[in-house]
Protein backbone atom coordinates (compact mmCIF):
# COMPACT_ATOMS: atom_id res chain seq x y z
CA UNK A 1 0.00 0.00 0.00
CA UNK A 2 1.33 3.08 -0.93
CA UNK A 3 2.54 5.89 1.97
CA UNK A 4 1.17 8.84 1.86
CA UNK A 5 3.62 12.34 1.66
CA UNK A 6 4.71 12.88 5.21
CA UNK A 7 3.35 17.21 4.29
CA UNK A 8 0.57 17.82 2.44
CA UNK A 9 2.63 19.97 -0.50
CA UNK A 10 5.44 17.38 -0.64
CA UNK A 11 4.98 14.68 -4.10
CA UNK A 12 4.37 11.21 -3.79
CA UNK A 13 6.53 10.59 -6.80
CA UNK A 14 9.81 11.18 -8.23
CA UNK A 15 10.56 14.87 -9.46
CA UNK A 16 11.79 13.45 -12.68
CA UNK A 17 8.23 12.04 -13.13
CA UNK A 18 7.30 16.24 -13.59
CA UNK A 19 8.36 18.12 -16.70
CA UNK A 20 7.50 21.70 -17.97
CA UNK A 21 5.72 20.65 -20.89
CA UNK A 22 4.70 24.59 -22.42
CA UNK A 23 3.50 27.42 -20.85
CA UNK A 24 0.84 30.60 -22.69
CA UNK A 25 2.94 33.63 -23.58
CA UNK A 26 0.54 36.28 -24.24
CA UNK A 27 1.38 38.69 -26.60
CA UNK A 28 -0.14 41.86 -28.19
CA UNK A 29 0.54 40.20 -31.85
CA UNK A 30 1.72 36.60 -31.40
CA UNK A 31 3.32 36.29 -35.06
CA UNK A 32 5.55 39.25 -34.25
CA UNK A 33 6.90 37.90 -30.55
CA UNK A 34 6.77 34.12 -31.88
CA UNK A 35 8.98 35.15 -34.58
CA UNK A 36 11.40 37.18 -32.45
CA UNK A 37 12.22 35.32 -29.76
CA UNK A 38 12.69 32.20 -32.65
CA UNK A 39 15.03 34.18 -34.64
CA UNK A 40 17.30 35.50 -31.59
CA UNK A 41 17.25 31.85 -30.41
CA UNK A 42 18.31 30.65 -33.70
CA UNK A 43 15.03 28.72 -33.25
CA UNK A 44 11.46 28.08 -35.44
CA UNK A 45 7.88 29.09 -35.58
CA UNK A 46 6.17 26.02 -35.60
CA UNK A 47 2.45 25.78 -37.05
CA UNK A 48 -0.39 27.28 -35.18
CA UNK A 49 -2.38 25.03 -32.65
CA UNK A 50 -5.75 26.22 -32.07
CA UNK A 51 -5.46 30.48 -31.28
CA UNK A 52 -1.54 29.03 -30.24
CA UNK A 53 1.66 29.47 -32.44
CA UNK A 54 3.83 27.65 -30.85
CA UNK A 55 8.04 27.85 -30.00
CA UNK A 56 9.92 24.63 -29.62
CA UNK A 57 12.75 25.13 -27.44
CA UNK A 58 14.23 21.32 -28.14
CA UNK A 59 14.09 20.00 -24.99
CA UNK A 60 10.04 19.28 -25.12
CA UNK A 61 9.40 22.37 -24.12
CA UNK A 62 7.20 25.08 -26.14
CA UNK A 63 6.46 28.55 -25.93
CA UNK A 64 3.08 28.99 -26.97
CA UNK A 65 2.07 32.45 -28.31
CA UNK A 66 -1.62 33.42 -27.62
CA UNK A 67 -3.04 36.95 -29.18
CA UNK A 68 -4.49 39.63 -26.03
CA UNK A 69 -5.05 42.80 -28.73
CA UNK A 70 -7.20 44.78 -26.22
CA UNK A 71 -5.87 43.93 -22.74
CA UNK A 72 -2.76 45.18 -20.53
CA UNK A 73 0.15 42.10 -20.87
CA UNK A 74 1.30 41.78 -17.05
CA UNK A 75 5.23 41.41 -18.09
CA UNK A 76 6.64 37.93 -17.31
CA UNK A 77 10.62 36.57 -17.33
CA UNK A 78 11.38 33.77 -19.44
CA UNK A 79 14.98 32.31 -18.87
CA UNK A 80 16.81 30.58 -21.57
CA UNK A 81 19.52 28.07 -21.38
CA UNK A 82 22.03 28.33 -24.08
CA UNK A 83 24.83 26.73 -24.85
CA UNK A 84 27.79 28.22 -24.41
CA UNK A 85 29.20 28.07 -28.04
CA UNK A 86 25.63 29.93 -29.19
CA UNK A 87 25.81 32.80 -26.48
CA UNK A 88 27.58 35.06 -29.03
CA UNK A 89 25.58 34.15 -31.79
CA UNK A 90 22.72 35.24 -29.91
CA UNK A 91 23.80 39.07 -28.37
CA UNK A 92 25.02 39.09 -32.29
CA UNK A 93 21.65 38.87 -33.22
CA UNK A 94 19.93 41.49 -30.36
CA UNK A 95 22.82 43.71 -31.71
CA UNK A 96 21.45 43.38 -35.93
CA UNK A 97 18.42 44.20 -34.90
CA UNK A 98 18.73 47.02 -32.40
CA UNK A 99 17.57 45.33 -29.31
CA UNK A 100 19.59 46.36 -26.40
CA UNK A 101 20.76 43.99 -24.00
CA UNK A 102 21.38 44.57 -20.28
CA UNK A 103 23.85 42.73 -17.56
CA UNK A 104 21.22 43.20 -14.79
CA UNK A 105 17.32 42.12 -14.33
CA UNK A 106 16.57 45.70 -13.80
CA UNK A 107 18.45 47.18 -16.96
CA UNK A 108 20.98 49.24 -15.77
CA UNK A 109 23.55 48.16 -17.01
CA UNK A 110 23.18 48.21 -21.21
CA UNK A 111 25.56 46.57 -23.33
CA UNK A 112 27.06 44.24 -20.96
CA UNK A 113 26.73 40.58 -20.12
CA UNK A 114 27.02 39.22 -16.23
CA UNK A 115 29.08 36.15 -15.36
CA UNK A 116 27.20 34.73 -12.65
CA UNK A 117 27.92 31.14 -11.47
CA UNK A 118 30.89 30.51 -13.97
CA UNK A 119 28.71 31.47 -16.88
CA UNK A 120 27.26 34.25 -18.72
CA UNK A 121 23.99 35.66 -18.92
CA UNK A 122 22.22 38.67 -20.38
CA UNK A 123 18.35 40.71 -20.17
CA UNK A 124 16.15 41.65 -23.05
CA UNK A 125 12.68 42.64 -23.51
CA UNK A 126 10.48 41.33 -26.27
CA UNK A 127 8.22 42.84 -28.03
CA UNK A 128 5.43 42.38 -25.83
CA UNK A 129 7.71 44.05 -23.03
CA UNK A 130 8.67 40.74 -21.43
CA UNK A 131 11.83 40.35 -19.10
CA UNK A 132 13.86 37.84 -21.26
CA UNK A 133 17.20 36.23 -20.21
CA UNK A 134 19.85 34.07 -21.97
CA UNK A 135 22.35 32.13 -19.52
CA UNK A 136 25.01 29.86 -20.27
CA UNK A 137 24.86 28.40 -16.56
CA UNK A 138 21.67 27.59 -14.48
CA UNK A 139 21.67 29.47 -10.88
CA UNK A 140 23.48 27.47 -8.36
CA UNK A 141 20.64 26.57 -5.89
CA UNK A 142 21.45 25.99 -2.16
Amino acid sequence: MPTAPSHPYEPDRPADAVQLNHTAVYAHDRLLSAEFIAAILGLEVGAPFGPFLPVDLGNGVTLDYYEKRDEPIQSQHYAFLVPDERFDAVIARLEAVGVPYYADPGQTEPGQVNRLFGGRGAYFADPAGHNMEILTRPYARP
